[in-house]
This record gives C-alpha cells, structure tokens and sequence, in this order.
C-alpha cells in the first residue's frame, strides 16, 4: 500500500510543478490555489508512504520521480523541449530509483 501512497504523492507533487509554473510567481489566484491543494495532498500522501520507506529514500523517490514526471509532462503538453542531455538525466533519475527499490525501499 506504499507504493499507492508513493505514487498518489507523485501524481500530485507533479501538479504541484505545474500549477505553480502557471501561478506566475502566485499572481493568478486559481492557479496559486490549485498548488497549495495540490501540495498539502502530496505532503499528506508522502507521510502515509513513509509510515514503511526509511524517510530519506522515500522522500528521494518523491522528489525525483514528481521531477521526472514533470518533465516528460511537460515535453507532452507545454511544449517543453527534451534534450538528449535532459533524457540522460532522466535515465539517470530512473536508474537511481530502481537502485533504491533493489536496496529494499
């Protein structure tokens, strides 16, 4: 049930990047509102989740997930551009964390 919990975190730490990318430094309020929810769900998901994941390997899995999340989405609706830089840096993220979870996260 962890992992559920993880992965709820995820989804909303991704809105998270988003919304507040699209808050223009918290001047639009719908937007500014939409990360603030959106933050103390993600918050709220990530403390279940750490009730089983050691703290800092939770909280790594988190954070570089939520960051690998928002760039793909990013890439697919913000027209973000994805450089072989950036994709190597995500394999990298992604390698890490499947590193964690075979160290017993």
């Amino acid at each position: 049930m962890s992992w559920f919990y993880l992965a709820v975190a995820v989804v909303f730490e991704v809105t998270v990047g988003i919304a507040a990318g699209k808050a223009q430094g918290f001047t639009h309020l719908w937007w500014t509102i939409g990360t603030l929810v959106s933050g103390a769900i993600a918050t709220f998901f990530l403390s279940l989740a750490l009730l089983t994941f050691d703290v800092g390997v939770g909280y790594a899995l988190w954070t570089s997930l939520a960051g690998v999340g928002i760039a793909v989405v990013g890439a697919l609706f913000l027209a973000q551009r994805l450089t072989w830089q950036k994709f190597l840096g995500i394999a990298i993220v992604i390698a890490g964390v499947v590193g964690l979870n075979l160290a017993g996260a």
